[in-house]
């Protein structure tokens, strides 16, 4: 029989032979643990492992709205978009509300409250100091909407009127470098521009072309508000993520890329877009 001594010695060696055949096929080049998945992607350095948090200013329709008849509780193109990736990337998706300025100023994903930012956001040297952007997945102008009775029919019409603009974007500022003698009132998101532009408390607003769309054919504001000027910036919108995070920017491109090569991104595009003009 053997003594206490000698069954404790050989069960501890046997546990150490077993920790060491664990830790050798537990091991990997990448030294992290895996949070891709069927596409075999490396670790994506997610805050949670296995979902990819995704903050976006809520409401700027047509890109993101509530809805809390969906699985996220989210809508748009900016939603179906995200949704597509997570699922190339094998990992879940939860989307959180968040302002916009903290979005572009990377505030949001340098202190790791979301892995990525998909919110309507024009890549600009300027936000690229300070986050990560994919190539680009869609191509915006600005636009011009005011009230359907108004005499304003472009941006040199504005000397001495009240343009509603969102704080921190590419509206803004193309708003200040354009619009002599406005007066240019800044609002945190849309929807309180569109609110404020609905009480007569500003005469315009200059953003994004598809989101004044959606204003103009707001079916519960029928015939209102209509887009007199659209303006050529060039804008191309990118989903942010942290600057040092390459793993994750690297599989995002890959699934964007495959997106538009296999018809799936043209699809979302046709069911918001096919008809705005």
């Amino acid at each position: 029989m053997l003594t206490r001594t000698l069954r404790s010695s050989l069960a501890a060696a046997a546990f150490a032979a077993l920790a060491i055949s664990l830790t050798a096929c537990g091991s990997s080049d990448s030294g992290g643990s895996s949070d891709g998945g069927s596409s075999g992607a490396a670790d994506l350095g997610l805050i949670k492992s296995g979902t990819l948090t995704v903050c976006s200013d809520v409401p700027y329709p047509p890109f993101e709205d509530f809805d809390k008849s969906s699985s996220t509780g989210f809508t748009g193109f900016d939603v179906d978009i995200v949704d597509e990736i997570s699922q190339k990337l094998g990992v879940d998706v939860v989307i959180k509300d968040s302002s916009f300025d903290a979005l572009q100023s990377g505030l949001a994903l340098n202190s790791g409250q979301c892995d990525m930012a998909a919110s309507a956001m024009t890549i600009t040297p300027e936000r690229e100091k300070n986050i990560g952007f994919s190539e680009g997945y869609y191509d915006s102008e600005q636009s011009l909407l005011v009230p359907a009775d108004s005499s304003i029919a472009s941006i040199d019409d504005l000397d001495g009127v009240k343009v509603g603009v969102q704080k921190g974007t590419t509206g803004e500022a193309y708003a200040n470098e354009n619009a002599s003698g406005a007066s240019i009132v800044v609002f945190p998101s849309d929807g309180e521009m569109y609110t404020a532009l609905k009480a007569g408390q500003v005469q315009a607003l200059l953003q994004d072309l598809p989101v004044n769309l959606d204003h103009q054919n707001d079916p519960k504001a029928a015939g209102q508000f209509k887009v007199v000027e659209t303006y050529d910036t060039g804008e191309k919108y990118g989903l942010a993520m942290k600057k040092t995070n390459t793993a994750l920017i690297d599989a995002v491109n890959q699934a964007l890329a495959e997106m538009k090569s296999n018809g799936d991104y043209q699809k979302i595009y046709d069911q918001y877009f096919s008809t705005s003009s």
